[in-house]
């Protein structure tokens, strides 16, 4: 593994390994074990998204490991005023041992990786979001003791986390069902990639999905760059919200996940995120370790 573009690139055992060695961080740092694993490097953090979770999670992680991060917004960098991607890559590699990158167009983290002369993370971008999956495979895993053999049900946009969750879990063993209206549907290259596993199905019922399932996730119906379509998908994702109704259907010692932010009312109910806050949060920290795993990894000796 040279980069994490995205799920796709890793081999199951990557991933294993990656959580297995998130595992142990969260362990250490929960115990106050210092692992200064990556003393003296410098992450440089390219933001085009706003962000909370991305942002604080690589600055505290790559700080907890010895090293520091920087923060780079897109229009401060010489990238804002047009420099081409190639060339920034280029620069910052004479300067930095990793980037990490939170953007629009997967094109463009792949072209950046292309020229780095260092690791590049996809912090996450419309085809992908690599780090928020490891952190929620990490979660399930803290739940239910396995991987293999559970069943994950999402509800909701083919956005990148459906296509990077598919990915990950039939990876790793799981079963995949997915609900998606008619014209939300993922990457046709995830598609592809899933409709060889006996293990996947995509359905335009979230109540099919739903059923005797390990694990329910969803995520907003209108991500960030989506403004002008908000009042469309409504009606759209009408009927796609994770609710008790929803949840009466699927094992009953299912776990609900959310990347957060989350549309309360919307995709998720206020009252079933509030059920499930504890493993909620649990996954929204563990983006923390599951990254500092990445990073130990991509830029560690």
């Amino acid at each position: 593994m040279t980069n994490l573009l995205k799920l796709l690139d890793l081999s199951t055992d990557e991933i294993i390994d990656i959580l297995n060695l998130a595992d142990q961080l969260k362990y250490e740092k929960k115990h106050a074990i210092p692992h200064p694993l990556l003393k003296g490097k410098t992450l440089g953090m390219i933001f085009e998204k706003a962000s909370t979770r991305t942002r604080v999670s690589f600055e505290a992680g790559i700080y907890q490991l010895g090293g520091q991060g920087l923060f780079l917004s897109s229009q401060e960098l010489q990238m804002g005023r047009g420099e081409p991607i190639q060339d920034t890559a280029r620069t910052l590699s004479r300067y930095i041992d990793g980037i990490m990158i939170r953007t629009y167009a997967h094109e463009n983290v792949e072209k950046l990786a292309s020229f780095a002369g260092v690791p590049v993370i996809n912090g996450l971008t419309d085809l992908a979001h690599p780090c928020q999956v490891l952190a929620d495979l990490m979660t399930i895993r803290e739940r239910k003791n396995k991987l293999e053999g559970l069943k994950m049900c999402y509800i909701g946009d083919g956005n990148n986390m459906a296509n990077s969750l598919t990915v990950g879990c039939l990876k790793v063993g799981m079963s995949v069902s997915l609900a998606c209206p008619n014209g939300y549907h993922p990457d046709e290259g995830v598609l592809a990639f899933a409709k060889e596993y006996p293990n996947f199905e995509l359905l335009s019922q979230p109540a099919k999905a739903a059923e005797d399932a390990d694990v329910i996730i969803t995520d907003v119906w209108s991500s960030m760059g989506m403004e002008s379509e908000i009042e469309q998908r409504r009606v759209a994702f009408k009927g796609y919200q994770v609710n008790h109704e929803l949840l009466k259907l699927a094992k009953s010692d299912a776990i609900v996940l959310h990347c957060l932010p989350a549309k309360r009312e919307e995709e998720i109910t206020s009252a079933v995120l509030e059920q499930f806050a504890d493993v909620i949060f649990d996954e929204a920290e563990n983006r923390l370790h599951a990254q500092k795993a990445v990073m130990v990894k991509l830029m560690g000796q």
